[in-house]
């Protein structure tokens, strides 16, 4: 069985000494840190963390895409369905029941509007003042 504890003062030494991690002045790059990080100066960068950060920078562009086209496709669909109300200040708007919490009847026993009322404001193009 090793003892863990006999070299910890040996590095902390060299720690305090040079300001680096062991890791670092060993292998020229700290194996805990992401993988932006590494120098690109460095010419005996190890095969396997060079070729982590081209993993890894692949993995970040292909996420990137699908959250891109995801929401493109959810702005298309949102686009397709919504109609813009044409409100206008004193027109009748009726006013929708879904947010409001005071009521204590069942969902399905709720009007789902609730009587036009006169606008008086407009704020935006989807929300009024009544």
């Amino acid at each position: 069985m090793h003892d863990l504890c006999t070299p910890i003062p040996a590095l902390e030494l060299e720690y305090k000494m040079s300001g680096q991690t062991p890791a670092r002045l060993k292998k020229g790059w700290n194996q805990r840190l992401p993988a932006e990080t590494l120098r690109k100066d460095l010419i005996d960068i190890h095969p396997t963390a060079s070729s982590f950060k081209i993993i890894l920078d692949k993995v970040k562009h292909h996420a990137k895409k699908i959250m891109n086209d995801a929401f493109d496709y959810e702005k298309q669909k949102l686009d397709k369905s919504h109609k813009v109300p044409d409100l206008k200040v004193g027109d009748l708007a009726p006013v929708s029941t879904l947010n409001l919490n005071d009521i204590k009847f069942p969902n399905k026993l709720n009007d789902s509007y609730i009587e036009p009322f006169v606008s008086f404001a407009s704020h935006g193009t989807n929300a009024v003042q009544v």
